[in-house]
């Protein structure tokens, strides 16, 4: 796993934000990871539901690609609360099906004014010259712990980061990335319905292995672990 503290950092503060109390939220966090299968290919997601129920979704994974094929945004971004990873979910899930209809793997988002904010999955990260660049949408896009990682390491190596507004107008001819917890850095390989040729990925190869070095253990199994202390849905699937 990768960024830990801050994927439950994020978690426990948005069930804060909904009245669940940030310790509860945490001793669930920790009680999750501690149930999660050791063995095998999984996505797990924690979840908080309505009348403060916590959950645990333990999903199959799917196939990690290296690359990702992309659809300019068709309409202006409509999430209801973009800030917050939950609540658009099965309304990104459309958007993303309706990406796969016209045979791209994700579409980017993008305001009414045309500034890009994110895909329906992932961070949008690209290089100028030698500069790492983040896109800007302000709060209306999701805080991407993979790219926070990923601008760390490129500070930490006085790497220039910058974070920026961009449209898609202003992308072709650089490298452009999506990037999230699942897939880590995917270059996108492919701008669907453009005839806008993707730039080559001359960095991704070198800053996978650069994310790989953030990997880290999942803590030990909680086999004492009491009713009160076991998440909700534990072992569930869905796909």
């Amino acid at each position: 796993m990768r960024g830990r503290s801050t994927h439950r950092a994020r978690f426990t503060g948005a069930c804060r934000q909904e009245g669940v109390p940030e310790e509860v939220a945490a001793r669930f966090w920790d009680a999750a990871l501690a149930a999660l299968p050791r063995h095998g290919a999984w996505f797990p997601r924690t979840e908080l539901h309505q009348g403060g129920v916590l959950g645990l979704r333990v999903r199959p994974a799917p196939p990690l690609r290296s690359d990702i094929r992309v659809l300019l945004p068709p309409r202006p971004d409509a999430r209801r609360a973009p800030a917050r990873k939950g609540p658009d979910l099965p309304a990104l899930g459309e958007l993303r099906r309706e990406a796969q209809r016209e045979g791209a793997d994700d579409l980017l988002l993008a305001l009414p004014s045309g500034v890009l904010t994110e895909s329906t999955t992932a961070s949008l990260l690209w290089w100028d010259a030698g500069t790492l660049c983040a896109a800007d949408a302000g709060r209306h896009q999701l805080g991407g712990v993979t790219q926070a990682l990923i601008t760390g390491l490129a500070t930490a190596r006085g790497i220039p980061v910058r974070t920026a507004p961009v449209t898609a107008a202003e992308l072709p001819g650089h490298e452009v990335w999506l990037v999230n917890a699942l897939h880590g850095i995917r270059p996108v390989s492919a701008w669907i319905g453009t005839g806008v040729r993707a730039a080559a990925p001359e960095q991704a190869a070198r800053w996978r292995e650069l994310l790989r070095t953030l990997e880290e253990p999942l803590p030990p199994t909680r086999r004492d672990a009491g009713p009160a202390d076991r998440p909700a849905f534990e072992g569930r699937t869905t796909t």
